[in-house]
């Protein structure tokens, strides 16, 4: 494997950038007709224009809707002052689905962004996962 990007469905690019750019301290980078990619974070995230009600994936008849939805893969952000990642996440659009809950590895905090995708802000304490790593 030479890399991983990150890609992120999305109704309204420019909303979309406003969002991930103001939550996480990313940077625009380059535009593409209907994509955008941003920088900063340990990939590349790109954020892909598709419209609601198109097809999600070729082999199935699902469709796309930007409602709070559930997928396996989620993304975790990694900072180091979660309660200031947590305020400035919400300040730009997210919704918060817990309390911030602590662990031996450190805290997690559970979001929604404007498009539906859950994420986690996690701040590690300790050795972070190695406190729990057997």
């Amino acid at each position: 494997m030479s890399g991983l990007l990150v890609n992120i469905d999305v109704d309204d690019l420019g909303r979309a950038v406003e969002f991930y750019c103001g939550a996480f301290e990313l940077r625009l980078g380059r535009r593409f007709e209907g994509a955008a990619e941003l920088l900063g974070a340990a990939a590349p995230i790109y954020l892909l224009s598709k419209a609601p009600g198109t097809r999600a994936t070729p082999g199935s008849d699902e469709k796309r809707h930007y409602d709070r939805h559930w997928t396996p893969v989620h993304l975790d952000f990694v900072v180091d002052d979660l309660e200031e990642a947590l305020a400035r996440a919400v300040k730009a659009g997210a919704t918060v689905e817990t309390e911030v809950k602590s662990h031996a590895w450190g805290t997690i905090a559970l979001l929604a962004d404007p498009f539906g995708n859950g994420f986690c802000l996690l701040q590690f304490a300790g050795r972070g996962y190695d406190e729990i790593a057997k």
